[in-house]
């Protein structure tokens, strides 16, 4: 029957047809949903034993298709395929809504959902919907804090394995996705996608409280927190609480005593990689915020922010002993200092 073409064998759903009553059975798997084939490894499923046995092989690490381009490993013929398009930006598939494009069929097909599904998966913790299951499953691992897949060089764990592979590229220091504008480069294309439109000035979230504008809506998110005063992320050590679980684990490195981050530069090390990248600009000599009014230069904003005061006259740090103010929080701690050594000599 595969030499003539005939496939008596059609699916209801679709109107597919197959050679095979077997390969119907399997295709109809799609249409309901069920996955009877299941790692023991990490619960994952799938339709097919073949497509079982494929990702078993991620567990034991075996790789044996490197690209040339780069040196990654791949543990199947096909991902590495798909991982060379990446080095060509050969992109055949673009849909006509956004103008996205894609490498594979398959990733237009999964970005289409995007603008056209039903989002019928809702997480019953923060109500965040999905079109997919698969994708709620994987989203509700955050919320458990269940994270399985742990980084050999910083003990740091992850929820998913992609993002385990997306974080060991930090140790290697290898970035291959260099942007063309500033020559900054990039662990993922992903990352310097999101980083080009800093270049572009294309900002589309914006916030209706502030009017300030984002280029990512995760970033969007991440800000409305602050008017809502929401901060459930709380410290055990000192009960200080944050917006952001990232911000949390940046603080308890204080208490730690943990610099983890460190100036290749001058050896001087950081709580945050924030703070690392910050100081870094001291450097490179680079100070593109100019204030307006004398047109002295910064290499951070907060810097201009705090030396704007001194034009404005604003001093929002006020003494609770003696109601004197002043424009930095420094200043006013260094102040305190003076009320410390009076009551000391009272008594």
């Amino acid at each position: 029957m595969i030499h003539t073409g005939y496939k008596p064998y059609t699916c209801t759903e679709c109107n597919k047809t197959f050679i095979q009553h077997s390969c119907l059975k399997r295709h109809q798997r799609i249409h309901t949903g069920s996955k009877p084939y299941t790692c023991i490894e990490c619960n994952k499923s799938f339709t097919q034993l073949s497509h079982l046995k494929r990702h078993k092989m991620i567990h034991i690490g075996h790789k044996p298709y490197i690209c040339t381009d780069c040196n990654k490993n791949f543990s199947h013929l096909s991902h590495l395929k798909r991982h060379k398009m990446i080095h060509t930006a050969y992109k055949l598939f673009t849909w006509t809504e956004c103008n996205k494009s894609f490498t594979q069929f398959s990733g237009l097909k999964i970005h289409q959902q995007t603008h056209t599904a039903v989002k019928q998966f809702i997480c019953t913790e923060c109500n965040k919907s999905f079109s997919r299951l698969s994708h709620l499953k994987r989203h509700i691992m955050i919320h458990i804090g269940h994270k399985p897949y742990i980084c050999t060089d910083c003990n740091k764990s992850f929820a998913h394995p992609s993002n385990l592979k997306s974080h060991k590229m930090i140790h290697t220091g290898y970035k291959p996705f260099t942007c063309s504008e500033c020559n900054k480069s990039f662990t993922q294309l992903s990352d310097l996608k999101r980083h080009q439109v800093i270049h572009a000035g294309f900002k589309p979230f914006t916030c209706t409280e502030c009017n300030k504008s984002f280029t990512q809506l995760s970033s969007l998110k991440s800000h409305k927190k602050l008017h809502m005063g929401e901060k459930p992320f709380k410290c055990t050590e000192c009960n200080k609480s944050f917006t952001r679980l990232s911000d949390l684990k940046s603080h308890k490195n204080m208490h730690m005593g943990e610099k983890p981050f460190t100036c290749t530069e001058c050896n001087k090390s950081f709580t945050q990689h924030s703070s690392l990248k910050s100081h870094k600009i001291i450097h490179t000599g680079s100070k593109p915020y100019i204030c307006t009014e004398c047109n002295k230069s910064f290499a951070h904003p907060s810097n201009l922010r705090r030396h704007l005061r001194i034009h404005t006259g604003n001093k929002p740090y006020t003494c609770t002993e003696c109601n004197k103010s002043f424009t930095q929080l420094a200043h006013l701690k260094k102040h305190q200092r003076i009320h410390t050594v009076q009551t000391i000599y009272r008594y």
